[in-house]
């Protein structure tokens, strides 16, 4: 200590070495991995959020969870230092999936905001509807199935559906349901889509089989059919619920179900983000 006292210069020099060697260390752990997609299950609670970051570090939000908790859990997965999130998207204007979203867009700079365009007169869909207004530059989108939402070169996620007008209807029934794809992987994300949901976009016929699966609303019994199983064939079911949750997510039947299909499962029930990256072949749970 005397001696960075006496000798400023070296102290300034030492100084300037641990600045460096700190920010190399960020870098290197935020740094995006080249060539592969991250897909984080972020750990909110009894809610969903979920961040995918391509290769190219294109990042889209998808829900946002209860409330803040979704603030705590970004600068895990994104850095401490990113201000920015290209696109986020809302499945459907429950609180449990966007009631974090207003403090994601007063936070974060986003260029895209899409939705599923259901009409929905809760503080918080209103607070949302404020946020999204105030945000500088942000283009609003309907989602509707045919959309392909490109998030790099090798990645993309197209829209299953809503594929009509959902404003009046009842929230689960209108969750946007996305299909991720890189190269010869992909995840298939749905909201809180009920079983009668998964049998209409199995009745559409198209491409449907995923590596990884979201259980619809939390693992309740209402999604996650075995008709859907059996039509995705996934490796790995995810389950974002909340630990002792008063809905009792997620319930026995589901997961007798997924075990039935073969496939495994992860959770955040534990407090923990559920993570997973591919390279275009391989999906690998972290």
């Amino acid at each position: 200590m005397n001696s960075l006292r006496t000798k400023p210069a070296l102290a300034a020099f030492v100084l300037l070495a641990l600045v460096a060697v700190n920010a190399a260390a960020i870098y290197a752990i935020y740094e995006p991995k080249q060539g592969l997609l991250t897909v984080s299950f972020l750990a909110v609670g009894q809610g969903d959020a979920i961040l995918i970051e391509s290769p190219e570090g294109v990042q889209l939000l998808i829900d946002g969870g209860r409330d803040r908790a979704v603030l705590r859990q970004l600068p895990r997965v994104m850095g401490p230092l990113d201000r920015s999130i290209d696109m986020v998207l809302a499945t459907h204007p429950d609180a449990d999936h966007i009631g974090g979203l207003p403090d994601v867009l007063n936070r974060y700079r986003v260029s895209y905001y899409l939705s599923p365009g259901i009409e929905h007169g809760t503080s918080q869909a209103e607070r949302l509807d404020v946020a999204v207004e105030k945000e500088p530059g942000a283009v609003s989108i309907l989602a509707r199935k045919g959309m392909r939402i490109h998030l790099g070169e090798a990645v993309y996620a197209d829209v299953l559906y809503p594929d009509h007008d959902v404003s009046k209807g009842e929230t689960n029934s209108g969750s946007i349901v996305l299909r991720l794809v890189h190269g010869d992987t992909s995840f298939m994300l749905t909201g809180d889509a009920p079983s009668s949901v998964e049998d209409y976009l199995i009745s559409l016929g198209g491409e449907l089989d995923s590596d990884v699966l979201k259980a619809g609303h939390h693992g309740s019994r209402t999604s996650t059919g075995s008709a859907w199983l059996n039509a995705v064939i996934p490796a790995t079911v995810v389950i974002s619920a909340g630990k002792d949750n008063s809905y009792g997510h997620p319930h026995e039947e589901v997961l007798e179900r997924i075990q039935v299909s073969g496939a495994s499962v992860a959770s955040t029930v534990e407090g923990r983000p559920v993570i997973f990256t591919s390279d275009g072949k391989t999906v690998v749970h972290k």
